[in-house]
């Protein structure tokens, strides 16, 4: 993606809202992709599909406020990463974080919802990111905002429905089987979708220096 206006090291075409029609099932997918990987992919797939979703919108944010930001790749190299990973026509990659001067999820979700009323939106994850989930700022807030669809990951199945938010909102988790109902309903609601494990990770990438050079 080209533009000739930039801001910072972004390209303004980035910091853009995807289009979407009115009513669209819209998931929203975060992180920081330092870099993204297949199990990314296998996230992002697995809930396009299973939860019948119109795209799924991949939120690169500039910085996740929990983690280390002393390896962090610059912005504008990782979306042009999480781009080539992302190559679908139903995904789309967006810096909107960086527009929006969020760096908290609660904040993003709450603004979307804002700017786009009119559409559905679902905050998805993998299962190794609920385990510390209550650690987020106002994750309370988060669960009340949108349904959630967490997507299992290597060794996380187990912790995950046993963590914090999966206990306090257990009567609340929508049986596997009915997942396609999720964005039509209204929070708190959630899910947790089982999928081919992946065990690929950003850190372990890091660590062994495999990153790919990127356009």
């Amino acid at each position: 993606m080209k533009a000739s206006t930039r801001s910072g090291d972004v390209s303004v075409d980035w910091l853009k809202l995807p289009h979407a029609e009115t009513g669209n099932r819209i998931g929203l997918f975060g992180g920081s992709f330092n870099p993204p990987h297949s199990g990314h992919w296998l996230v992002a797939e697995t809930a396009l599909k299973r939860l019948k979703l119109d795209q799924v919108w991949w939120l690169v944010t500039p910085g996740n406020p929990l983690k280390d930001h002393a390896d962090l790749a610059p912005l504008d190299r990782r979306l042009r990463a999480t781009r080539l990973l992302a190559d679908h026509p139903k995904m789309r990659v967006t810096a909107i974080e960086r527009m929006l001067g969020s760096a908290y999820t609660e904040r993003t979700i709450d603004m979307l919802i804002k700017m786009r009323p009119r559409l559905r939106f679902v905050w998805l994850m993998g299962a190794d990111n609920l385990a510390g989930f209550h650690y987020w700022q106002s994750w309370r807030s988060i669960v009340g905002k949108v349904p959630i669809a967490i997507v299992n990951r290597p060794g996380a199945s187990l912790s995950a429905v046993s963590a914090p938010m999966a206990k306090t909102y257990e009567n609340y988790r929508l049986p596997e089987e009915e997942a396609a109902l999720l964005p039509d309903l209204q929070p708190p609601v959630w899910t947790f979708l089982h999928a081919p494990l992946d065990g690929a990770s950003s850190t372990s990438i890091r660590e062994n220096d495999l990153t790919v050079d990127l356009i």
